[in-house]
């Protein structure tokens, strides 16, 4: 990110850029940040955009080619193209030869590092991961959007915010807005604001379901998983949350023994504090031995799925119910 601003800095720009990874707010933020710098806002002429997997890179090539009209630059943005997933070896000979007028822009959820076109990118231009924040920068951030809204928030209202926006950097932006509008004619946000207007995301679902785990509540756990497949969840997704809640648990908890403050966990693994309390709750319930033999539960839970011993539904549910007895 450091480096694409660079660039917009100096006007010095790079033939072709690459934006990937999880976090969706950053890709379209960056995107945009390019595709005004490179061009005038009403300048239609200048650019092209493509999207989807049958975009026709002879088409792309052709557009290239092109000189601009009256202007420094031809840009053109190809998302969500697949290109980097499977081979393109058209585009990835043609960009050496590509026009130094034109600049390629890719935005792109996944990618293959070992795909040829990845790593022409890389040697002649810009490659940018975009990938999912730590608690301590969403923090920071979300801390920064209410100053400028000259708003105060209580640091319990802070963290049961970020709690139930969970990380992806879209949806908390969607929840603030929703919250600032909620609370427009007060000074400050209160816990009881954010839990009156705030949506739960599927990880916080995730978690009060692994809390009823650890206490034993196996009527709440089994009915939150219930609530999980009724909102369309994918078990294996729910699988996959549920392992890593755990995971982190055998983390922090070895963080923990090995000496380690709560404080002190949280700034190394970047992570908020109170989530590092909370998390840190969950896993004085466990020895170390017990939290590495549940991830193997869940490890075994996933092959059954594989090797189709049991259904992906079932395998998560039996699993809920051997944590929970």
């Amino acid at each position: 990110m450091k480096y694409i601003n660079e660039d917009i800095k100096s006007e010095n720009f790079k033939p072709v850029y690459l934006l990937y990874g999880e976090e969706r707010y950053l890709r379209n933020q960056y995107k945009n940040k390019l595709k005004k710098a490179i061009l005038p806002e009403d300048d239609t002429m200048n650019f092209s955009a493509y999207e989807g997997k049958g975009i026709d890179v002879q088409q792309v090539i052709s557009q290239a080619e092109t000189l601009p009209f009256f202007a420094e630059h031809r840009l053109i943005l190809i998302e969500e193209s697949g290109f980097f997933k499977k081979a393109c070896p058209e585009l990835a000979e043609y960009l050496p030869q590509m026009p130094q007028e034109t600049i390629l822009v890719f935005v792109e959820d996944e990618v293959d590092k070992r795909s040829k076109l990845f790593k022409d990118v890389r040697k002649i231009g810009r490659v940018t991961e975009l990938a999912r924040q730590d608690e301590k920068t969403l923090t920071k951030w979300v801390s920064g959007m209410l100053q400028k809204e000259q708003k105060k928030i209580t640091a319990g209202a802070l963290n049961r915010f970020l709690e139930m926006a969970g990380n992806d950097m879209e949806n908390i932006a969607q929840e603030l807005e929703k919250l600032l509008s909620y609370t427009m004619d007060k000074d400050g946000i209160e816990l009881a604001d954010v839990e009156a207007v705030c949506t739960v995301t599927t990880e916080n679902r995730i978690f009060d379901m692994l809390r009823a785990v650890t206490e034993r509540r196996q009527k709440e756990a089994l009915d939150l998983y219930y609530d999980l497949l009724s909102l369309k969840e994918a078990p294996m997704r729910i699988l996959f949350l549920l392992a890593r809640q755990f995971n982190q648990m055998l983390q922090l908890k070895d963080l923990q023994e090995q000496g380690y403050a709560s404080q002190d966990i949280a700034q190394n693994a970047g992570m908020n504090p109170y989530i590092v309390r909370r998390i840190l709750g969950q896993a004085s319930r466990y020895s170390m031995e017990k939290l590495r033999a549940i991830l193997e539960d869940c490890v075994k839970a996933e092959e059954d799925v594989k090797t189709g011993r049991l259904g992906d539904r079932l395998a998560v549910e039996l699993l809920l119910v051997k944590l929970s007895s």
